[in-house]
C-alpha cells in the first residue's frame, strides 16, 4: 500500500513535463539543438522532483537519481530538492526531508538543493515555508536564487517584462533587502532559459531592468551560461564583453556553477568551455576559487556575508583570469 499511495503522490503533485516545452512557456528558440538542451533540463528536472516525492528513502531517491546522465544530473537534484521541499510544506507530508537529504546522498549537491528548496516555496504558501534558520547560514540566499528563476520562469509577464519586485518579502527576516537581489540572482538565471541561451536577447533583456540591478542579473546568467551550456565559447567571449562593467558578476557566476559541479563530480567539456571563455581560468581553478575566498565564519552585517563572498571570488576571479584586462 506504500509503495502504491507514493505512486498516486507522485502523479499528484508533480507538475506535468508539457509545463517546461518553450512552446508552453512562449520561450524563443534559438536553434533544434538548444531547445532539446533547455527542454531536457526541464525534463529531468521533474524527474528528479518525481524521485525524491515517490522514494521509500533519501537512499533510494539517490539510487534513481545516480541513473540521470551526468550533464543532467544536477537538474534532477535541483528537482528533488523541490520535491523534498513540498514534502516539508504540505499538510500530511511529513517533515525533516530536506535535513535527512542534505545530511546524505544530497551533501554534495547542497547549492543545487537549496535552489530547489527556492522552487517549493514559489509554490507553497508563506506560512509553510522552511524557517531561514534551517538552512547554512552562508547558503540560505541561494534557496532565494530558486525562487526568483521559478517566478521569472512561469510568472514571464510579471517578473521580466513587468520587472515586479516584492516589497513585502522578508524572508529571511531582517534581511535589510538583499532578498530581492538574491533572487535577482534567480531571476538572470531564468533569462538563459527564457532567452533560449541566445547571447543577445539575454543581454537586451537585462539592459531592459534598471541599472541597479544589472550585476546580480549577470552573475545568474553566468551560473546558468556555465552550469546548463548551449553555447559556444565565442558566443560566451560575447557574452562577457557585452556584461561590461558586470563581468565580475558574470565571472563571479560562473565561478558558482564550476563549483557546484566539480564538488558533485559533474564536470563535462562544456563546463570547461564556459569557464575558459568567461573567467580565462580552467574550471576546476574557478571552483577552486570559492572555496579558497570562502569565509571560515559567517557573521551577517549590513550586507549578508554571502555578498561579501561574492565580491571575492569576483575579484579573485578577474585577477587570476586577467578577464578584468
Amino acid at each position: 500500500m506504500g509503495n502504491g499511495w507514493r505512486t498516486i503522490r507522485r502523479r499528484m503533485i508533480t507538475p506535468d513535463v508539457s509545463e517546461t516545452s518553450l512552446d508552453k512557456r512562449g520561450f524563443h528558440k534559438k536553434s533544434p539543438a538548444a531547445q532539446e538542451l533547455l527542454e531536457t533540463v526541464g525534463e529531468k528536472f521533474l524527474l528528479g522532483y518525481a524521485h525524491a516525492v515517490e522514494a521509500r528513502s533519501v537512499d533510494q531517491a539517490e539510487e534513481w537519481l545516480e541513473r540521470i546522465p551526468v550533464k543532467y544530473r544536477g537538474f534532477a537534484y535541483e528537482g528533488a530538492g523541490m520535491g523534498y521541499g513540498m514534502l516539508d510544506g504540505l499538510p500530511g507530508g511529513g517533515r525533516g526531508h530536506i535535513a535527512d537529504f542534505l545530511a546524505g546522498p544530497g551533501e554534495k549537491h547542497d547549492y543545487i538543493i537549496y535552489v530547489g528548496v527556492g522552487w517549493a516555496m514559489a509554490r507553497l504558501p508563506r506560512f509553510r515555508w522552511p524557517s531561514a534558520e534551517d538552512f547554512d547560514p552562508l547558503l540560505r540566499w541561494l534557496v532565494l536564487d530558486g525562487y526568483g528563476f521559478h517566478q521569472a520562469y512561469f510568472k514571464t509577464a510579471k517578473y521580466i517584462d513587468g520587472q515586479f519586485q516584492d516589497p513585502n518579502f522578508t524572508w529571511p527576516a531582517g534581511n535589510n533587502g538583499y532578498s530581492l537581489r538574491a533572487i535577482d540572482q534567480g531571476i538572470g538565471r531564468a533569462l538563459w532559459f527564457i532567452c533560449g541561451t541566445d547571447v543577445d536577447l539575454v543581454t537586451d533583456a537585462i539592459a531592459r531592468f534598471p541599472k541597479q540591478r544589472h550585476g546580480d542579473l549577470y552573475a545568474g546568467v553566468g551560473l546558468a551560461s556555465t552550469y546548463a551550456c548551449g553555447v559556444t565559447s565565442d558566443e560566451l567571449l560575447k557574452l562577457a564583453e557585452f556584461a561590461g562593467e558586470h563581468r565580475g558578476n558574470l565571472a563571479q557566476g560562473s565561478a558558482f556553477a564550476a563549483e557546484a559541479r566539480v564538488r558533485a563530480g559533474l564536470l563535462i567539456p562544456e563546463t570547461e568551455v564556459a569557464t575558459q571563455a568567461i573567467c580565462g581560468l580552467p574550471a576546476e581553478r574557478a571552483a577552486a576559487i570559492t572555496q579558497e575566498v570562502r569565509p571560515a565564519v559567517v557573521v551577517d552585517g549590513e550586507l549578508p556575508h554571502f555578498e561579501t563572498w561574492r565580491q571575492r571570488i569576483a575579484a579573485e576571479v578577474l585577477t587570476s583570469g586577467g578577464a578584468g584586462k
